[in-house]
């Protein structure tokens, strides 16, 4: 199920952004990316984010900056010989032009701060006040996702509902299969039988398959996990790996309803019950 959470905050010199998404999945799948030097965050967000969901992926993104506070810089001359020493071959046989000073000093750990070395202790009341913005994002993504949620259960509702009719008029469709079963039977039988075919045979022998065609147990079936999932809908707990497994079963039958049809009409009214459930399956996947 999609949804977004956002939450903004600062503290001292350190301001952050916490984003939380959420995108369809079948499990639930936490993904999380934050700055360096606050990797207790990242157990912080993984917990919040199983507590309160159970499918979908969710990708929580922590982004902090601490404002310059200047202080004495520092030139790391290990560093830069390290860098000339690297460059000098390729200067050598004219693949490069010479360092420049000013390309030197841009280069990652060649300048430092006196503010840099910022102690574990320091950067604690930061990562707590950035914890608890994690799990208002969350909560805001939780909140999105029970909005979108509301929607999604009128939906299915409403596949639920067509599932219904599509059962009740395949019962209408299924009380003529013995009769036509019958007809058809008896065509084949005197064409291949003559004058053998007699009403006794032709009575017993279509009775036998108008038994094996018989989908009375398929469509209570039909009418039962119909029943069971508006039960698991109206539960305010999470049902979707129930609901999933459902959308299973009632596949199942409907696959069995179109091999046991002996009517146009009722193979009609199979494959719509198949095209129906398969939407059904599609959204369920969305559910918490």
């Amino acid at each position: 199920m999609t949804g977004f959470g956002r939450r903004e905050g600062s503290l001292g010199a350190w301001s952050w952004a916490v984003e939380a998404r959420s995108v369809n999945g079948r499990n639930l799948e936490v993904r999380y990316r934050g700055p360096p030097g606050f990797d207790a965050l990242e157990r912080v967000a993984r917990e919040g984010a199983q507590a309160r969901f159970q499918r979908g992926q969710v990708n929580v993104n922590v982004q902090a900056r601490r404002a310059e506070l200047g202080g004495d810089v520092r030139i790391n001359h290990d560093l830069i010989d390290a860098y000339l020493a690297a460059a000098a071959p390729l200067v050598a046989a004219g693949r490069a032009l010479p360092p420049a000073v000013v390309g030197l000093l841009s280069l990652r750990g060649v300048v430092e701060t006196g503010d840099a070395d910022e102690d574990a202790s320091a950067r604690a009341p930061i990562e707590s006040a950035i914890a608890l913005d994690i799990a208002v994002a969350l909560d805001e993504l939780q909140s999105a996702r029970l909005e979108e949620g509301a929607g999604l259960g009128r939906l299915l509702a409403a596949f639920l509902d067509r599932i219904e009719a599509h059962t009740l008029a395949a019962g209408a469709a299924a009380a003529d299969q013995p009769a036509l079963i019958r007809d058809r039977f008896e065509r084949r039988l005197r064409e291949l039988a003559g004058e053998a075919a007699t009403p006794e045979r032709i009575l017993q022998e279509a009775a036998v398959l108008a038994t094996k065609a018989d989908v009375r147990e398929e469509l209570d079936r039909l009418t039962a996990h119909v029943a069971a999932a508006r039960v698991l809908l109206a539960d305010s707990g999470a049902s979707g790996r129930r609901l999933d497994f459902l959308t299973q079963e009632f596949m199942r039958e409907a696959n069995t309803l179109c091999a046991k049809s002996a009517a146009a009409a009722l193979t009609g009214l199979g494959l719509e019950l198949k095209a129906t459930i398969d939407q059904l399956r599609e959204q369920v996947q969305n559910v918490e």
